[in-house]
């Protein structure tokens, strides 16, 4: 008896063994996070896909953000789209302007059947990626701002005083002569120099970067870099490059190296940078608020977005989008959110997140990681709430052709912002036509 038993339990566990299992929904993620960043978005996937057995996320790096942005363009028309995209915020304006290609955040996450409030994220960041109607579009995943990171080591070396970074531009000129006479070959360099040298640079004067209130009032914006502030700005760079006390280093993140590396004792990009530094960093270092000028009325104010969102793309299955929302959600909760944001050095996107963050002791242990923060949750402003233009990447390089120009000596600095006022004007006439109703 119990023999039979045994052969029919065998033969009903064959027979379930040959059922076909319910197949896992899979989306295609692709992204621009190489690096420890890389590593950190694989982690997320993993982890993700390891927390329920419905659906399976598939990363996959594309190359740079101008890249991989191409690259699913491309596979929008021919039909296959990944599923969700990473973009940066410079994209943002291209990205709203190509209705039938995405499906709004809100939307996908409502008949996901997933809780969403958009007034969860901190406003600033969810600010940035809302339509004029209120609705939300893309996820934040990546924010970023621009912060002051210095060598505490060489400070020390130079009779600097380690303990105080210098909170304006005429104390980075003074530390920045300092350094170079104990022997610093680059006292001051920056990455990303058209987002912090003129558009976090206008956001943290509390300047228009472009008209419209840089572009969130209409896509009749106009570019607004040329007015004396902003000639200042890079005539006391262009001083300093000429004395060697700011040394250019390339477009892009190029100059990211610099710092961690020790070659530059001062550096202006990502706070996302922060990973970098505290895993590579042979020295002392630390982390500051953007540098200003003290006489501009109403400086500091807060300091713009940078990193990247999640779009969803348009042309997918309903299950599919399911997935999706269900994905979002991890990565929007508050656990998810404050290992992201203390590993990396992105901003915390919702509130919880930041507050699990402080609770946890994180900023007093590690002091400088909260500098971001602040200056991104002070109030916005119509002239502070970002930069939101059409062709941004073709602005961008139209910046850094002029801006090397300057460095070299080869323009004067009003004559290089004119110029840049002309050619990206131009390109935001073309967006504006092309965009039309």
């Amino acid at each position: 008896m119990n023999s039979t038993f045994r052969i029919l339990a065998v033969a009903a566990g064959l027979a379930a063994s040959t059922l076909p299992a319910q197949a896992q929904t899979e989306i295609q993620w692709w992204h621009s996070m190489g690096g420890p960043l890389g590593e950190w978005v694989n982690d997320l996937t993993k982890e993700f896909n390891a927390s329920q057995k419905d659906y399976k996320v598939v990363a996959t790096f594309k190359g740079s953000y101008d890249q991989s942005m191409t690259a699913a363009i491309a596979a929008f028309r021919a039909g296959n789209a990944p599923h969700v995209l990473q973009v940066f915020e410079v994209g943002t304006a291209t990205m709203m302007a190509s209705k039938g290609a995405i499906v709004p955040v809100t939307l996908v996450m409502r008949q996901g059947g997933v809780k969403f409030d958009p007034s969860a994220y901190v406003p600033a960041v969810a600010g940035y990626y809302t339509a004029p109607s209120g609705e939300m579009l893309s996820l934040p995943f990546n924010s970023s701002t621009t912060v002051f990171y210095y060598n505490k080591d060489a400070f020390k070396a130079a009779g600097i005083d380690p303990s105080k970074a210098p909170s304006t531009w005429p104390e980075v000129a003074l530390a920045a002569a300092k350094l170079k006479a104990s022997g610093h070959k680059c006292p001051f360099t920056t990455s990303w120099q058209s987002w912090t040298q003129l558009e976090s640079f206008s956001a943290w004067h509390n300047t228009l970067f472009a008209t419209k209130n840089n572009g969130f009032g209409g896509l009749d914006t106009r570019l607004a870099i040329n007015t004396p502030l902003h000639v200042r700005h890079i005539e006391n760079l262009a001083n300093m490059s000429k004395q060697g006390l700011f040394v250019y280093k390339g477009r892009g993140n190029t100059a990211d190296a610099t710092f961690p590396s020790g070659e530059c004792a001062m550096f202006t990009g990502t706070s996302a940078l922060y990973g970098n530094v505290s895993k590579n960093a042979k020295f002392a270092y630390g982390m500051a608020p953007l540098p200003y000028y003290p006489d501009v009325t109403g400086a500091p104010q807060n300091t713009v977005i940078g990193g990247a969102s999640l779009w969803v793309m348009s042309g997918k299955k309903q299950p599919e989008y399911k997935a999706v929302a269900a994905f979002f959600s991890y990565l929007s909760s508050p656990e998810v959110q404050a290992r992201s944001h203390q590993r990396t050095g992105y901003l915390p996107i919702t509130k919880a997140a930041f507050e699990l963050t402080e609770k946890s002791g994180f900023y007093k242990q590690n002091p400088g990681t909260d500098v971001a923060v602040n200056q991104m949750i002070r109030k916005t402003t119509d002239k502070s709430r970002g930069i939101r233009l059409g062709n941004m990447v073709q602005i961008r390089t139209v910046i850094d052709e002029e801006l090397e120009q300057v460095w070299s000596g080869k323009k004067q600095p009003k004559e290089a912002l004119d110029a840049v006022m002309q050619r990206g004007n131009e390109l935001l006439e073309r967006f504006q036509k092309a965009n039309k109703g």
